[in-house]
């Protein structure tokens, strides 16, 4: 698995989206995220996850940006691996993943 550095990326800001107002809520509330719509077509969403064990199922290729926090990923066909804040993976289209949160990770997810 390739862990990518983002400490020096400029999407601390999106200009010119819609936000989906209502939320996703998983894992009775501990995990949240918001739908970003971009003018282009493409979305994104941002969330926090609390302390926990998860497994999520994906349709699409995603690209995990952990902002801050703490969390152990196991994609598959690989081995637990430490994410921390400023840090991203990449999660390939329809399989299934685990995290466990090791501490409130703000995170967003964009679909590739």
């Amino acid at each position: 698995m390739q862990v990518f550095n983002n400490r020096n990326s400029n999407m601390s800001q999106f200009d010119n989206v819609s936000i989906v107002r209502e939320a996703n809520i998983y894992f009775d509330g501990k995990v949240t995220s918001r739908v970003v719509l971009f003018q282009d077509g493409t979305r994104k969403t941002l969330g926090i996850m609390l302390p926990g064990e998860y497994e999520f199922s994906t349709d699409e290729k995603e690209l995990m940006e952990i902002s801050s926090g703490i969390l152990e990923v196991l994609l598959p066909d690989a081995e637990w691996k430490s994410i921390r804040g400023g840090e991203s993976f990449e999660v390939p289209a329809d399989s299934k993943f685990h995290l466990k949160v090791v501490e409130v990770t703000d995170y967003c997810c964009s679909y590739l």
